[in-house]
């Protein structure tokens, strides 16, 4: 599947909840979906929080899948492309070298 289908989907999500209505008490802003991002990233960190894997490989699919949608949502609204600003970096990061 790719990123614009994901994204397509993504909106029509947000926008059947009346998320992107101006009067929403879930505003769609960059800032609250940086927050929201973070969050859902954390709750990704406690699947790991004493141990080396999941317990719970469903639920961690879960919280993966809401960090890809902020992240995706974030982009979008940013007017930034999610994939192409993937490329760049990872082209970016070829030259680049990390100390060991």
């Amino acid at each position: 599947m790719d990123i614009k289908t994901l994204e397509a989907a993504m909106h029509a999500f947000v926008e059947s909840k009346g998320w992107y209505a101006s009067d929403s008490s879930k505003p769609q802003t960059p800032k609250n979906l940086a927050i929201s991002l973070v969050l859902e990233a954390g709750e990704v960190l406690e699947h790991f929080q004493w141990r080396e894997q999941s317990k719970q490989p469903d639920e961690l699919a879960g919280e993966l899948a809401d960090v890809m949608l902020y992240l995706l949502q974030l982009a979008s609204i940013s007017e930034i492309d999610l994939g192409q600003a993937v490329m760049d970096k990872l082209a970016k990061n070829a030259g680049r070298t990390w100390e060991e």
